[in-house]
């Protein structure tokens, strides 16, 4: 549960949130977060199907532009940050909560993936993270901060993550090079790398029920992460009290990560 804010610290910033499919999305939890802090939000869905469960989120959070993007659609990506320019003329931050990998290649060995399934993975998951920072960072003239989704199935092989695993350890080091790149314009980039979250996306990983299992009985904090706790360390990280925290992954998961 996210706490209630007196003081609206993100009062007067505007953000992208892209990646939230329901109520159970990280990008979600990012989303009320952001919005308890007070900011204003730009939020996307992925196609007709997906609208209709996004759209009572949006009208919950009062956000003023609700668009389509998916991201393997020619000019759905640049017509977002248009719209936004042309509303807004600037943006304080981006959540890039997306990836995907083709069934065949998310359940086959690595050594195994087609050429097709790695290229459609890498520009899902990790690529379209480099192309929304590439077109946010003219709006973001005084400043800003980036985030993207990990998990530490890019670290350590974890059993069924597969290719996915060599895509968000790509992302990380994405998230390395933009910080160093874009550093000196204010603008700050994290991974944040929650531990295992039911959410739709994982309900493809096989066997995801044991790892929640393993993770909750492992974790030095006992407990599984939410969508809110995201949400508010993310929101946390997007203000001037962050503004030294950049170009790492920051994990969310309650200590999971340091534990063999």
């Amino acid at each position: 549960m996210i706490p209630t804010v007196k003081a609206r610290l993100l009062d007067g910033k505007k953000g992208l949130i892209v990646g939230i499919a329901n109520d159970q999305s990280i990008a979600w939890g990012c989303a009320r977060a952001f919005r308890a802090f007070g900011a204003n939000l730009a939020i996307t869905y992925l196609n007709e199907k997906a609208k209709k469960h996004v759209d009572p989120l949006a009208r919950a959070l009062e956000a003023p532009i609700v668009m389509p993007l998916d991201v393997r659609v020619e000019g759905q990506m640049e017509a977002v940050f248009e719209r936004i320019t042309k509303e807004w003329g600037k943006l304080d931050f981006l959540v890039h909560s997306i990836a995907f990998a083709p069934q065949q290649a998310l359940h086959g060995r690595v050594v195994d993936v087609s050429l097709d399934g790695f290229l459609t993975t890498m520009q899902v998951s990790c690529w379209t993270f480099l192309r929304m920072a590439h077109l946010a960072e003219p709006l973001m003239r005084k400043g800003g901060t980036l985030f993207t989704m990990t998990y530490y199935g890019s670290q350590t092989v974890v059993k069924n993550y597969n290719i996915m695993g060599v895509a968000k350890a790509a992302l990380e080091s994405a998230v390395r090079y933009a910080s160093a790149e874009l550093g000196p314009k204010g603008i700050r980039v994290h991974a944040i790398s929650p531990g295992p979250l039911a959410t739709r996306a994982a309900s493809g990983i096989p066997e995801f029920d044991k790892l929640l299992d393993k993770a909750k009985a492992k974790a030095p904090a006992r407990s599984l992460v939410s969508i809110e706790d995201v949400g508010a360390a993310t929101a946390f990280l997007a203000h001037d009290v962050a503004r030294l925290i950049t170009g790492d992954t920051i994990y969310i998961d309650g200590g999971y990560h340091v534990v063999d």
